[in-house]
């Protein structure tokens, strides 16, 4: 007669390798202390028993809207959601994690995109189109991590963030029109954000400060100013003074250069008529 073996395919983590071992390793012990099935804690925060058990076993990244569900299930007291700030931050590649602390502790963010809404400033469809472009692998905790950065527009005393952009920018189709059309809309909705500035370098500057590439400037409240710039592979940031006195100088031109706030808002305005067929109020809002 033959014997029936079960096997344990649980996976066996070790809550000191990653924010997201610990955090699955977390879900599981307290979800059995609550004496819930994977199955029971699905249901009760609207997924399937399959999703748990890989979040679980840190096969998959779960989000801030998970994470708040899940500590209303087990009566947690927020504790997934503050854990999920930490696993979100590791997703993000490991150069730029130092520049996404900093970027977490500013008073103030200045920054030229050349080619690209700033990452502060994207939409979720609009950061899933560039994050996605060369590598789709694991790009669902890519994208997370990218908008868990915004989650700086929301706290109760945000960084001033002024944007400079290439009117480039606004003609790059990035994920398709429609794609491009909300995050166009989404631009002129942030002007209702007291703390976010967003200024258009348009094509008739010419030669321009900018024309080195992208960069940002980071201050803080007691710590030193700090330039952040990219390249191929990487970004680099330095707080040597005669790298961001240069920064700042370039900045100072290129904000000088720009369209006026308001003159910004009404371009990005007219590209989204003439390209879109959209019609926005002065204040981010459309009508038919």
């Amino acid at each position: 007669m033959g014997v029936l073996v079960i096997v344990d395919k649980t996976r066996q983590l070790d809550p000191s390798a990653s924010p997201l071992e610990y955090y699955g390793s977390e879900l599981r012990h307290r979800r059995e202390a609550a004496q819930l099935s994977q199955d029971a804690l699905g249901g009760c925060v609207f997924c399937t028993g399959s999703q748990i058990g890989h979040i679980e076993s840190a096969r998959r990244v779960p989000t801030r809207d998970f994470s708040e569900r899940v500590d209303a299930a087990l009566g947690t007291d927020g504790m997934f959601s503050r854990l999920v700030g930490l696993v979100l931050r590791s997703q993000l590649p490991t150069w730029f994690q130092p520049y996404a602390d900093m970027e977490a502790r500013a008073t103030y963010i200045a920054t030229y995109q050349a080619q690209l809404v700033d990452g502060l400033l994207q939409t979720e469809e609009y950061a899933r189109a560039v994050l996605g472009v060369r590598d789709e692998e694991n790009l669902d905790a890519r994208v997370a991590a990218r908008m868990e950065r915004q989650r700086i527009l929301d706290h109760d005393n945000p960084p001033l963030i002024w944007v400079v952009l290439s009117e480039t920018v606004l003609y790059q189709e990035i994920g398709g029109r429609e794609v491009m059309r909300r995050q166009l809309a989404h631009l002129l909705r942030l002007q209702e954000r007291e703390w976010v500035k967003v200024q258009i370098l348009p094509f008739s500057v010419g030669a321009h400060a900018g024309l080195p590439g992208t960069f940002t400037l980071i201050r803080f409240d007691k710590d030193p100013d700090v330039v952040y710039t990219e390249d191929l592979i990487e970004g680099h940031m330095t707080a040597n003074p005669s790298a961001v006195r240069e920064g700042s100088l370039r900045y100072d031109h290129l904000q000088a250069a720009a369209l006026s706030v308001e003159d910004s808002a009404a371009l990005i305005a007219r590209v989204l008529e003439e390209r879109y067929g959209e019609h926005p109020e002065p204040d981010g809002r459309t009508v038919a």
